[in-house]
């Protein structure tokens, strides 16, 4: 019983022990997480139909391995950067934004990782230059080497894109030929372009916000599911956040008409950015006087938000299709909340021999975005009423947690937002617990996964914790502090 409670002790004071690290050790730890990523996703990530192996290929086998190892090291470097950022010498925006780069520079080349969508909207592209209507057929319909690199499951599909990612995936497939690398690469020059907008917002907004701009930037910036999927995956969400930062600092400062057209251009990328148009008429609605004032600033959000959309629909020519393309299905696996929750449901249905069984999913679907307008009003509306750039954040994380499908890098629309204007306290922790499990949730081929790709991929995460312990107790790395807060909390309010 002693040695029990003894080893419980030693335990306690591990968990509660702070590892002080410095920034500079973090930087080279992350560095070697982000090198074994890209190696590891080198012979296991998103590669071409052509380049890919077979799933029992020792090749394979390694990158797992590898891949899973650089991620539990980049999850740690992140995690000790952050203890850093809240400590008594923290490091500043401009340390921070080199440690992002470093910590990029060596997904750059490779292939996709931990999704399969950039095909897709290399496919759209193709479709788009090809005249052919991406808002009704699938990327079948394109036909060719192209759209076989497309995964099965949306094959069929239409695009529930906006015009604005639609002109840019057209152009990066017609300047590319339709080549899948070279595609590729383009495409993430233009996610690594949202990226930056994204990192040059944070600071300036956190300000507006009276939140610490390092603290945003560690959590919204050198985020793991940015770097993972924004970087890594070249997600067209980048250039959506990308605007939408971008038109919360213009509505936060003096040009709310500026910010209603970048978060309308946003949008238009991928539709639940339009929910920043809220925020927008808010904030331009307090800087007036008088309630004919405050009513002709919404009534102004409202028509620039109009004229953007008509004037970006007529100049890409890919008309409004995106608008009932927005009721697209998710995929039969998604692993959403409704959306198991109707698997679930139905299967219990079945088994009891009931006809009901092909409504449960619909059902909760449906009870899903009840939820997410209830959870929406109450972000915006519960007593006292919070600032509008917090309760867009809510939103946000509202719209992907409850919607009826969710990808890892969904939570980002939320995240990016709260890391600049969200208080300390339970949603930044959860926000940062959420970052670290959801970074570990997905294979980088972006299939799911079976119980020998689990095997390597536990492997290569226990080799990492292995190696992390030995570089804990190497001499002059790490010294025991106590154990600071999450990173983040306002410092005044104001009215962001």
């Amino acid at each position: 019983m002693r040695s029990r409670e003894a080893g419980r002790v030693l335990v306690r004071r591990l968990l509660l022990q702070r590892v002080a690290v410095a920034p500079g050790h973090c930087r080279l730890l992350g560095l070697a997480g982000s090198v074994a990523l890209a190696a590891g996703g080198a012979t296991a990530g998103a590669l071409p139909v052509g380049d890919a192996l077979t799933p029992d290929s020792g090749s394979e086998a390694l990158g797992l391995i590898s891949t899973y190892f650089g991620l539990v090291l980049l999850i740690a470097a992140w995690w000790l950067l952050g203890r850093e950022v809240r400590g008594p010498k923290p490091p500043g925006p401009r340390s921070l934004l080199i440690t992002l780069a470093t910590w990029a520079a060596p997904l750059l080349p490779g292939p996709p990782l931990f999704s399969r969508d950039v095909y897709s909207y290399l496919a759209q592209g193709a479709m788009v230059h090809a005249r052919i209507d991406v808002y009704t057929h699938g990327p079948i319909r394109l036909g060719g080497p192209l759209a076989d690199e497309v995964a099965p499951v949306w094959q069929h599909t239409p695009t529930p894109y906006g015009p604005v990612s639609l002109a840019f995936e057209s152009a990066i497939a017609h300047a590319s030929r339709a080549e899948p690398s070279l595609g590729v690469i383009g495409l993430r020059l233009i996610a690594l372009l949202g990226v930056a907008l994204m990192v040059l917002a944070l600071p300036v907004l956190a300000r507006r916000c009276g939140t610490d701009p390092s603290a945003a930037l560690w959590l919204g910036g050198l985020n793991p599911l940015l770097l993972l999927h924004l970087v890594g995956g070249a997600h067209n969400d980048a250039v959506m956040l990308g605007l939408l930062g971008a038109g919360l600092v213009a509505a936060t400062g003096r040009w709310p008409a500026c910010g209603a057209v970048l978060v309308t251009l946003a949008a238009l990328v991928k539709a639940p950015a339009a929910l920043g148009l809220l925020a927008v008429a808010t904030l331009w609605a307090r800087r007036v006087e008088g309630r004919r004032r405050r009513v002709g600033a919404v009534a102004a959000t409202a028509a620039l938000s109009l004229a953007t959309t008509g004037v970006a629909t007529a100049v890409t020519g890919t008309g409004y299709g995106w608008i009932s393309a927005l009721t697209t299905p998710a995929s039969p696996d998604n692993w959403a909340l409704t959306s198991t929750l109707g698997r679930a449901t139905g299967t219990l249905l079945e088994a009891v021999g009931s006809g009901l069984a092909p409504l449960a999913a619909p059902a909760w679907h449906g009870l899903g975005l009840l939820a997410t307008a209830v959870a929406i009003g109450a972000a915006w509306l519960r007593p006292p009423r919070p600032r509008p750039v917090y309760a867009l954040g809510l939103s946000l994380i509202a719209v992907a947690v409850l919607g009826p499908a969710i990808r890892p890098w969904y939570v980002l629309w939320g995240l990016f937002v709260i890391a600049a204007a969200g208080p300390g306290g339970t949603v930044r922790r959860a926000v940062v617990a959420g970052s670290g499990v959801l970074t570990l949730a997905v294979l980088p081929n972006g299939f799911a996964p079976d119980s020998r790709q689990l095997t390597y991929a536990v492997c290569g995460g226990a080799l990492a914790v292995c190696a992390l312990w030995c570089v804990r107790h190497a001499p002059g790395f790490a010294t025991g502090d106590a154990l600071p807060a999450v990173p983040g909390g306002h410092r005044s309010e104001r009215s962001a």
